[in-house]
């Protein structure tokens, strides 16, 4: 069966002011919770992980370690 774009996870490669597309898809995956982030929703990430997170919250979390 193929999947659409719609589907699957973006992959991401994160940078400090941005993000670029290297698998096209609708969403990506928080690192913390396994929840899907629209694209357009995507406003956390950390660099050096090239991990994605759904809140601050999370992101603050995962980066003290206790997630």
């Amino acid at each position: 069966m193929l999947m659409s774009a719609s589907d699957r996870p973006a992959t991401l490669f994160y940078q400090a002011n941005g993000f670029r597309v290297l698998t096209h898809g609708k969403h990506v995956v928080c690192a913390v919770s396994a929840e899907a982030i629209p694209l357009e929703a995507l406003r956390y990430w950390c660099v050096e992980r090239q991990e994605a997170y759904v809140s601050p919250e999370l992101a603050t979390r995962r980066l003290l370690g206790q997630g």
